[in-house]
Formats: C-alpha cells, structure tokens, sequence
C-alpha cells in the first residue's frame, strides 16, 4: 500500500469510527450533489464523448460511479444483514447511455435504499466483518461508506476535467 493510499485508509478508519452512520450519509449526500452538479456541467450534447482517446466520457464514468456504488452497497448491506456476500455485480448493461439528470435519479434511488438500511442499524453491529477494497484493503461497513463519499469526490473532479476539455474543444 502506498502512503497516500495509507493515509486515505487511516482517515477512513478514524472518521468511521467517529462518525455517526447519519453523519457519514450526510457526508455521502453531499459529494453526490457535487457528483450531480459536476455531471450536469458537461454538455447533454457532448455527455457521450471522450476529452482524449483512452478517457472516459461522462457517461462512462457515471456508469462507473453507479455500478461501484452498487457493489459496495450490497456488501454493506450484506454485512449488516449477516448473509454471505456475493460478488455478483448488478452491472450496468455496457455501452448504457443517460442523461446527468438519469444516472443521478438512479444513483439517488440505489442510495436511498441503502441509507434507509444503515439508519436502521446499530451503529456497532457486525463491524468485524469486513468488505474487502482492492486498494485499501479490508474496511468495515461504516468505513467502505464513507469511502463511499470519497469515490464519488474522485468522480467530481474527472467530471470537472471532462467539461473543462470539452468546453475547450469545439463540437
């Protein structure tokens, strides 16, 4: 693990345990209104095309954003329901194609449901299971959803960049 990747690791595991599961999903809240904002910001004409050729359009990275929150999601909801978790992806059908407005109902729809579960919770249930993060290692549930927000915050700024680049090159 590289030291940034350790820092982001300790500070998921600090903020997850000091945080309350309704002050970390406000916390989520917030970075998919960012999310919403930055998606919004690249053109609706243009929300299918790549700034370059080996990068991604808005519409890659919000399916992307969706199918992460998905998988993570379900593996909290695992968690916390005590059944095994699987790894069977509720992908988005590759090549899917939405406007900012439709992959965020989405996104807000998915999250809904799991907010709802986590506010159901006990804070302290189940937080030596662990779900398993390819660059962070293992996280509790409370961690993986504030890593949540992080993902999303990633996302922000790569949809940023995308509108900056497009806005730069004419249609």
């Amino acid at each position: 693990m590289t030291d940034e990747q350790q820092r982001i690791r300790s500070y998921l595991q600090v903020q997850g345990a000091k945080l309350s599961p309704a002050d970390v999903i406000d916390k989520v809240r917030a970075a998919m209104r960012d999310l919403r904002a930055a998606a919004e910001a690249v053109p609706a004409a243009r929300f299918d095309e790549t700034p370059a050729p080996d990068e991604w359009s808005a519409n890659q990275v919000m399916a992307h954003v969706l199918d992460a929150g998905r998988h993570f999601g379900d593996q909290i909801v695992a968690v916390l329901d005590g059944v095994p978790r699987s790894d069977a992806a509720r992908a988005t059908p590759a090549g899917e194609r939405r406007t900012a407005g439709a992959w965020c109902a989405r996104l807000d729809q998915d999250r809904a449901a799991l907010f709802e579960r986590v506010l159901r919770a006990d804070p302290a249930a189940r937080l030596d299971a662990t779900i398993e993060h390819g660059m962070f290692g293992p996280l509790s549930w409370r961690e993986t959803l504030l890593f949540m927000r992080l993902h999303d915050l990633d996302h922000v700024g790569q949809l940023k960049q995308i509108a900056a680049a497009l806005a730069a090159r004419p249609a």
